[in-house]
């Protein structure tokens, strides 16, 4: 798969931008961890975390988004037919606290934009619960629809542009919009967060303990680390998870899937004795969460926050499944992506069906990791803590149990998958 990054001259420690608004290339500083970090912070930690006190998301409203076109969302989520999905954006602003660490991305004439460099939805499905996390590359060439600014006005339509710029044009409404038109799906919640959200959300974590099967050298990132574990937080973890150089084939695509190996270890932490058990630290993830993060208006009710925990926090770690949206290369710029429109349809025709996944392809479009043959796989669900409500979605058809084998066109890993990064130090 080709690769779109020219890495920028940059000092030691600084984080370069993917794209600028006029002539994107790529920001090569993706900090993916964005999307399983904000969905699990906001299910298991802001969300156990307002049952318990409910005050904690008052902040949570100030700069609610409203999503276009949104009907009510029911207060039960088990009224939603076809099951629940979660977008979330992460973006690269310049802001003030953090703008040391961008280097020339938040001194030169582009300090100003902001592009939603990490897309990745999130769906819940209906019962039995399933996790499934798509990762939209940076780079995908799509339509972006006309969108309502946050201003009140409106933006034009357009026929083909990078998915990371449609924040540009109209905010985390027009990310949501478009990817809703890309796939055909409902979302119904949505939120955003920045480069310095993730450095505090990292840090409340308290470090997340990563695979290296061979050693990472990256001279953009300053990373020079050893194979072997390594437990990284804040600005380690976001230099490890933007690093494309130093994993797989250099490019974006391998990049993903070595981030979503720290995706899945990262669930694995938030569900765990460590987090779940610990008061002090839910209550620690729970406000860091809320003071770093933009929801959509929808998202903005405790005892939706708490559902959505509640609804997650016991599904097998096989049934939570990282995906790479289907792609292929653009015939029109070798440095983009477009659409795999068929193995994109059999992957959304099983969600509909609320189906189990059944990988078929690759780990990685671009060898960013190797299965851990070390570490024994988990299937089993986390352990109960905390009393669940009655269930509400009885009327829900029962869904078929009939595996969906998708295409080897899609990669992608089960957190019960255990995955090691795929260095560029090959050990001695």
């Amino acid at each position: 798969m080709s690769e779109t990054t020219k890495p920028a001259k940059r000092g030691r420690r600084t984080v370069a931008r993917h794209g600028v608004l006029k002539s994107p290339n790529p920001f090569a500083q993706v900090m993916k961890i964005v999307g399983i970090a904000l969905a699990v912070v906001l299910v298991s930690g802001a969300g156990v975390a307002a049952y318990a006190a409910y005050d904690i998301t008052s902040n949570f409203t100030k700069d609610a988004v409203a999503l276009e076109g949104q009907e009510s969302v029911p207060p039960d989520i088990g009224a939603i037919e076809g099951g629940v999905n979660l977008f979330i954006a992460g973006t690269d602003a310049c802001e003030a606290a953090y703008a040391g660490y961008f280097g020339d991305r938040c001194t030169g004439k582009d300090a100003g934009g902001e592009l939603n460099d990490v897309n990745m939805l999130v769906h819940i499905s209906d019962n039995p619960r399933r996790v499934t996390v798509i990762s939209f590359p940076r780079d995908l060439m799509i339509p972006i629809p006309s969108c309502t600014k946050p201003d009140g006005s409106q933006s034009s339509a357009m026929s083909k542009q990078m998915l990371n710029t449609a924040y540009t044009y109209g905010g985390l409404n027009c990310v949501v919009q478009t990817v809703k038109q890309l796939t055909g799906l409902d979302i119904q919640y949505a939120a955003k967060i920045t480069w310095g959200g993730v450095i505090e959300i990292t840090n409340a974590i308290g470090g997340v303990e990563v695979c290296l099967a061979n050693g990472i050298k990256d001279p953009y990132t300053g990373i020079d680390w050893p194979a072997g574990n390594r437990t990284i937080q804040g600005i380690d973890a976001l230099e490890f998870l933007r690093t494309r150089h130093g994993v797989g084939n250099g490019g974006d695509l391998g990049r993903i899937s070595n981030q979503q190996q720290y995706m899945s270890r990262l669930a694995r932490k938030l569900v765990s004795e460590e987090v779940l058990s610990n008061p002090s630290t839910l209550y620690k993830l729970a406000t860091t969460a809320v003071d770093n993060v933009t929801p959509s208006q929808s998202l903005t009710n405790p005892l939706t926050l708490v559902q959505i925990a509640l609804a997650v926090k016991n599904v097998p770690f096989d049934q939570i499944v990282f995906i790479q949206y289907p792609v292929l290369d653009d015939p029109s710029d070798a440095n983009r992506v477009v659409p795999n429109k068929s193995a994109a349809e059999a992957l959304l025709t099983a969600l509909a069906a609320n189906q189990p996944l059944q990988l078929t392809g690759d780990l990685s479009q671009g060898s960013g990791v190797v299965v851990d043959p070390s570490a024994p796989t988990d299937t089993a669900a986390p352990e109960a803590t905390t009393p669940t409500p009655a269930a509400t979605d009885a009327a829900t058809p029962a869904p078929t149990e009939t595996a969906a084998e998708l295409p080897s066109a899609i990669a992608g890993q089960t957190a019960a998958q255990n995955t090691c990064s795929n260095g560029n130090v090959k050990s001695k």
